[in-house]
């Protein structure tokens, strides 16, 4: 499968962006689907996930209750909606596959990865 993120851009403290994950080459819908970020001089950091089938979902404490992850079968896309952003949410955001069943936001657990997209947050 090949996975393309797009949806990031420049915004203010407070806004919102949607970000998608769309795939090519299979069907989304086998595969657990995360989001992981990577600030500049940090780890990379698993931010929320989805299971392939029963809606299972995983967030990372900082963007509980602001992010939300979702996927759209029949698009084959999955979307992480991120709203009251701040500036530490600034990072390069990647989503991955993981043929595994287990929602987990450890990176080594996911085999298929598309390339990033920025988000930055600032005034």
């Amino acid at each position: 499968v090949q996975l393309q993120a797009s949806g990031g851009g420049l915004v203010q403290p407070g806004g919102s962006l949607r970000l998608s994950c769309a795939a090519s080459g299979d069907a989304l819908n086998y595969y657990t689907i995360g989001w992981f970020r990577q600030a500049p001089g940090k780890e990379r950091e698993g931010v929320s996930c989805i299971s392939s089938s029963d809606g299972v979902t995983y967030y990372t404490g900082s963007v509980k209750g602001r992010f939300t992850i979702s996927r759209d079968n029949t698009k084959n896309t999955v979307y992480l909606q991120m709203n009251s952003l701040k500036p530490e949410d600034t990072a390069v955001y990647y989503c991955a596959a993981s043929l595994s069943v287990i929602v987990t936001p450890r990176a080594d657990e996911y085999d298929y990865w598309g390339q990033g997209t920025q988000v930055t947050v600032s005034s």
